[in-house]
């Protein structure tokens, strides 16, 4: 296996696994960041404590439950989610969509939070860099380390999220020197009320599309225990810890705005810590669009090209895209996709746990470490089903819209089966 390519068209072979903490610390490194930060300091702003928090678990408990099913199928299969969906209903060209999909989301996401990275490094240096400059420094720095893949992305969380947790303990030493912590507890919301159900969807969709794509990571893990520990520690660790310090830390300064949080009560060096975070979150974003690429390539035009070239087109191109303020008009577009990839979610767990339509195919190859023979071409269900749940997560918005989609689209799609084996049978 070539530097970098991370076996992005095949199998994760047991020899390639490496231990549940390394696994845990990269996952980790994308809920303990700046964007985690943000929504915790936006739920303090406009909740009170206990609230914030109690919409905080609810929000990972759910997520929970959808990281560790999904990844799960990709620890034992050790494929990808792109390249596991073509045996967990989709097909080759169901596939193809869904890789194209993961592709488009990242790469547009990558640019936004490259942005965001860039914006808060010029802020705390009190302006003095230019930001364009800044945000072609930041892009392609992330970039070079996505090209070598998961060795690098391990070494960088392994120096990100420890800074990060160093500047948030200093800063939370000091916001309980300065300010009582029962007053803090009890105080109300110094911003606008936010709705509780607001709340659990800002938590629960917020990290959706992260649930999605867990068999990125999940396909590195030993087993399925170590799968439960990265996704429940990641989440329970990341989400919630840092969401309640964000909650106490803008009750504490009166305002929802991270970096002025952070230049208040931990000066600029924790302030330039938990913004080099954000790099954990980007460095998966590029990562997982480039996993998306590569099996959007393959299975759509027959082009197996390296994930290490695809990474460097992609993140030039994200990296422009910041630079040039193109991506900040396309956000209602990667919103949309996102409420697109839960029912993909959906349809996996059905298909992989209850339905097991290629589960034979699945184990007899597995057990030869390469790819089923043969795959379905398109499964008209899945399709459908995909279809129908976007358009109830799109257009009905009581609840979690994330997990209405995903509700959706296991129901439909196991219903769908269903009637079609019940007609075959006539």
């Amino acid at each position: 296996m070539k530097v970098g390519e991370d076996y992005a068209l095949e199998r994760t072979p047991l020899e390639a696994r490496r231990p549940m903490w390394e696994v845990f610390l990269i996952r980790f490194g994308t809920v303990a960041t700046l964007s985690q930060l943000i929504l915790g300091a936006s739920l303090g702003f406009g909740m009170t404590t206990r609230d914030a928090v109690l919409a905080t678990i609810i929000g990972c408990v759910l997520l929970e439950i959808v990281s560790f099913l999904i990844g799960v199928a990709g620890c034992r299969e050790g494929l990808s989610t792109s390249v596991l969906t073509r045996w967990t209903g989709f097909g080759r060209f169901g596939s193809s969509l869904i890789g194209f999909i993961i592709a488009i989301s990242c790469i547009g996401w990558f640019g936004i939070q490259n942005s965001v990275f860039a914006e808060g490094i010029v802020q705390a240096l009190g302006g003095s860099v230019n930001l364009q400059v800044m945000m072609v420094i930041t892009g392609l720095a992330v970039t070079l380390l996505v090209v070598y893949g998961y060795k690098t992305i391990s070494w960088t969380a392994n120096i990100a999220v420890p800074g990060f947790l160093i500047a948030m303990a200093f800063a939370t030493y000091k916001m309980l020197t300065d300010y009582n912590l029962g007053d803090l507890i009890n105080m109300a919301p110094p911003g606008a009320i936010m709705p509780f159900g607001v709340a659990v969807t800002m938590v629960a969709g917020g990290f959706m599309v992260g649930a999605i794509i867990t068999p990125d990571m999940s396909r590195f893990n030993r087993n399925i225990k170590d799968v439960f520990w990265m996704t429940f520690l990641s989440l329970f660790l990341g989400e919630l810890i840092v969401n309640t310090l964000g909650v106490l830390m803008a009750h504490a300064v009166g305002s929802p705005d991270v970096v002025s949080i952070m230049l208040t009560l931990g000066g600029w060096l924790s302030a330039s810590l938990v913004i080099f975070a954000t790099i954990k979150i980007n460095d998966m974003n590029l990562y997982g669009a480039s996993l998306g690429t590569s099996n959007f390539l393959d299975t759509a035009f027959g082009m197996k090209m390296s994930r290490a070239t695809i990474t460097l087109v992609i993140g030039v191109l994200g990296t422009l895209g910041s630079v040039l303020g193109i991506l900040d008009r396309f956000v209602g577009f990667l919103t949309l996709l996102g409420v697109a990839l839960p029912p993909v979610g959906g349809i996996i767990i059905v298909d992989y746990f209850i339905l097991k339509r290629s589960r034979e195919a699945l184990d007899v190859s597995r057990a030869q470490n390469k790819l089923p023979d043969s795959v379905e071409n398109i499964n008209p269900i899945a399709i459908v089903s995909w279809i129908c749940a976007f358009l109830v997560g799109y257009f009905i918005q009581w609840g979690i819209p994330a997990f209405n989609s995903l509700f959706t689209a296991a129901v439909l799609y196991w219903v769908g089966n269903v009637i079609f084996a019940l007609a075959a049978k006539k």
